[in-house]
C-alpha cells in the first residue's frame, strides 16, 4: 500500500517574497517553474528520501490562509527554524511544544499569511 499523501501546494500571493522566505527558513533552494499557467516554486525532491515534496503556488485558485490545512515540515531544530522564520518576517503562532515520545512541534505564519507547522524528533533534537 502507498502512503496516502504524495504532494502539497502552499498558496502564495507574491512568489518572489514567498521564495525568499522559504529559502531563508529552510536553507534550501526552490526550483521555479510554471504549471498550467501558474507560477510555482518546487521544494527539491530527493529520490529515495523520506517524506513528500511540494511547491509554492500562485494563481486565482490559490488563496493563502491561516485556517487551511496544516503542513508539517520535518526540521532538525525547532528553535533555529522559528528564529529563521521570525528573521524572515514570519510570526510564531504556536511555540515549541513537546508531544512526548513523538518529539516537538511548533507553528509559524509565513510571509503570505499561511500557518505552517514544523516537527522535530525527540532524541537529541528540539
Amino acid at each position: 500500500m502507498k502512503n496516502p499523501v504524495r504532494y502539497f501546494e502552499i498558496p502564495v500571493s507574491d512568489m518572489d517574497r514567498a521564495v525568499r522566505f522559504y529559502e531563508s527558513v529552510f536553507g534550501s533552494r526552490l526550483i521555479r517553474t510554471e504549471i498550467d499557467g501558474h507560477p510555482m516554486a518546487n521544494f527539491v525532491h530527493v529520490p529515495g528520501g523520506e517524506g513528500i515534496t511540494g511547491a509554492l503556488a500562485h494563481g486565482d485558485s490559490y488563496a493563502p490562509s491561516r485556517g487551511g490545512v496544516r503542513i508539517y515540515f520535518s526540521v532538525d531544530d525547532i528553535d533555529t527554524t522559528l528564529e529563521r522564520a521570525v528573521a524572515a518576517d514570519g510570526r510564531v503562532l504556536y511555540p515549541k511544544t513537546s508531544i512526548g515520545e513523538l518529539g516537538f512541534v511548533a507553528e509559524f505564519e509565513d510571509s503570505e499569511g499561511n500557518c505552517i507547522a514544523i516537527h522535530s524528533d525527540p532524541v537529541g533534537h528540539g
